[in-house]
């Protein structure tokens, strides 16, 4: 699949034989497992102090949108006694457990300062508990970044508390609050829908066209239909699954939700952006629980102005706006591997700079565990070859 390559690094062969992986959630277990595999010694360095330190991080009502059954890391399956579709809890225990059965012992607290090539073409890893030379170095911190905070008009003389939806739990801090939830991705949908549910007047700022798509569709996961587009070019797969999509959600431009022109695997695929998976954030809306707003334009006090000139008064916001993924600062300047944001141009294969790798850094329409695993089995696979 990828060229023949030979390994740079022309250190001795225990360090050409050595992989540096960076970050011990889910994707860096998944590749120093596989790695190691391939015959390389890993050293796994985490910024935090434990394992998938982003899913302690994550409100407190999330489940895997994807089946059980499709959602676990290379060699290791989940539990079969499990529910269909595991919760945050069972997921961090699943990593625990995984780390625990291939002796992956992470080295904590080593937030990573550079990586650069050395005089002999290795890789120097700098990090907070010292530094690190190898052949072989995978990023595997993924997506969630700094944490976007956008900046409207008289945001900062708001009156309320304003929080990143990664510093959201539960709606218990938002009793008998009006709480406006900016961004329509899962994250978005599914706070609105928790703060809905515990009886605060929520909102929910859409800013664009959006993809719908409910959880299972006829009994089935929806992620399952995903795999038409091995077997179909991808923008017939959403042809054939457009009608019953329209059946089962009916249609939902009339709240104030504007139907995306393409459809779901094509968004991902063209646009990097997933579908909200439907869990009941439209039934919500339906019943008018969520009130859906366009864009910010300005905020005075608690009204919050919007770009159709209506305006709405709340008590707090919560900015389910994503995260900022730049790792220029680390690596420097690398047009050839990173992008004018600083994100990889290629995740789960050869970056561009020999022995250097990204796993985990672009959405999947077949659930983001399970192509975490494919993308580490194929950089080791690379990474063999090269060592061969």
């Amino acid at each position: 699949m990828w060229p023949e390559r030979r390994a740079t690094c022309k250190a001795d062969p225990g360090e050409r034989m050595r992989a540096i992986v960076i970050g011990a959630g889910p994707a860096g277990l998944a590749s120093a497992v596989c790695l190691h595999r391939a015959g390389l010694e890993v050293t796994v360095l985490e910024r935090s102090g434990r394992i998938g330190s982003a899913w302690h991080r994550h409100y407190d009502r999330l489940h895997l949108h994807t089946p059980r059954g499709r959602s676990h890391l290379p060699y290791l399956p989940m539990p079969r006694d499990w529910p269909r579709y595991p919760s945050r809890e069972q997921v961090i225990a699943y990593l625990q457990d995984y780390a625990a059965r291939f002796d992956i012992a992470p080295v904590f607290g080593a937030d990573v300062s550079s990586v650069a090539r050395d005089d002999d073409g290795c890789w120097l890893v700098r990090h907070a508990k010292g530094r690190e030379r190898a052949g072989i170095v995978v990023f595997a911190t993924g997506m969630a970044g700094r944490p976007h905070r956008p900046d409207w008009p008289g945001l900062e003389a708001f009156p309320g508390s304003v929080v990143h939806s990664s510093d959201y739990r539960n709606p218990a801090p938002f009793a008998g609050q009006r709480v406006l939830v900016v961004g329509f991705g899962n994250s978005g949908g599914e706070i609105a829908l928790d703060l809905a549910e515990a009886g605060c007047p929520a909102g929910i700022v859409v800013r664009g066209p959006v993809n719908l798509l409910p959880r299972e569709l006829l009994g089935v996961p929806i992620l399952s239909f995903g795999l038409l587009q091995k077997i179909l070019p991808y923008r017939m797969a959403d042809a054939i699954t457009a009608p019953v999509l329209r059946l089962a959600l009916g249609d939902y431009a009339r709240y104030g939700l504007r139907k995306a022109d393409k459809g779901p695997v094509a968004q991902v695929r063209e646009d990097g952006r997933i579908p909200l998976i439907d869990i009941g954030t439209l039934a919500k809306i339906r019943a008018g629980e969520i009130t859906v707003h366009p864009s910010i334009e300005r905020i005075a006090g608690r009204a919050v102005r919007f770009a159709d000139g209506s305006s709405a008064e709340y008590d707090a916001i919560v900015l389910a706006t994503g995260f900022e993924v730049d790792l220029r600062p680390i690596l420097g300047d690398m047009p050839e591997v990173l992008d004018n944001r600083g994100r990889p141009r290629v995740s789960g294969g050869p970056s561009g700079a020999e022995g250097l790798y990204f796993c985990s850094y672009k959405p999947s329409s077949e659930g983001q565990i399970r192509a975490m695993g494919y993308e580490a089995q194929v950089i080791a696979e690379d990474v063999a070859r090269g060592l061969a």
